[in-house]
């Protein structure tokens, strides 16, 4: 399997200011993430970064690095320069590794290259994980997706999706048995000529209103395949609170 793993970071965050660079076991956050995308079977792993501070941690580290502009207003259109630095062909297959997922599992960066791998129609790919919680159900903080028969996407949204009517006329305490629901897992998969293409889309004005970038894609009519995880991935790094927890995994990993 051959793809690159690119890890979008820039250093402006709101809740946790500096966030790439914050220290996780020794290391900076970001160079625990190449880590965990280099244990993946990416060919080329590479930090796409609109500051000189990161780059420079980054290879000092060893690992490589690309200045991007800093005007980007999404990590994909960030990663679509990237592309351009790097000369990737069109037909090369791209995963977007968030910069602030130190736990990624590396089968699940795997997953989402190996759906664009077997499927050439696809323009996209993604990952989701069913939902057995009936407030994550409700909780418009959840992404939630719908596929179709050949595990693409129909609709990712904030609300509770698909509703199960009948049900929920009855009772709205828990979740109906055999409902699927699943949440979407925030990775991404792409070729290189869409990351090209997605660029001159349009915004929607589905994504305006959900406040997902995602459903741009959707909009004007390309296909995003889905992973179906049977595992519950572990949380990235929002707040100082995912911080200190992500910070004691590492130091209970450490005395194993």
């Amino acid at each position: 399997m051959s793809f690159v793993a690119l890890i979008p970071a820039r250093l402006k965050s709101t809740r946790l200011p500096n966030k790439p660079l914050a220290d996780i076991g020794g290391k900076p956050m970001i160079v625990r993430v190449i880590e965990q995308a280099l244990k993946s079977s990416a060919n080329q792993v590479c930090v796409a970064t609109d500051d000189e501070q990161i780059k420079s941690v980054v290879e000092a580290a060893g690992y490589a690095a690309i200045l991007t502009r800093s005007n980007h207003p999404s990590g994909t259109d960030r990663l679509a320069e990237a592309v351009e630095h790097l000369g990737l062909p069109d037909d090369a297959i791209v995963v977007n590794v968030q910069g602030d997922e130190p736990l990624i599992d590396p089968s699940l960066i795997d997953a989402v290259a190996a759906k664009l791998i077997a499927d050439r129609s696809l323009s996209m790919s993604t990952a989701c994980h069913a939902i057995s919680d009936q407030a994550d159900f409700l909780n418009s903080n959840v992404v939630k997706v719908v596929l179709d028969a050949k595990q693409r996407a129909m609709y990712f949204s904030r609300a509770a999706i698909p509703w199960p009517r009948d049900a929920f006329m009855q009772d709205q305490s828990a979740l109906p048995a055999g409902l699927i629901a699943l949440r979407h897992i925030g990775i991404y998969g792409y070729r290189a000529e869409f990351l090209r293409t997605y660029q001159k889309l349009s915004p929607s004005c589905i994504e305006s209103i959900e406040a997902l970038e995602q459903l741009r894609v959707l909009w004007h009519g390309y296909t995003i395949g889905v992973h179906t995880s049977a595992d519950v991935p572990l949380a990235g790094v929002d707040t100082p609170e995912d911080l200190a927890r992500v910070r004691d995994a590492f130091a209970r990993l450490t005395k194993i």
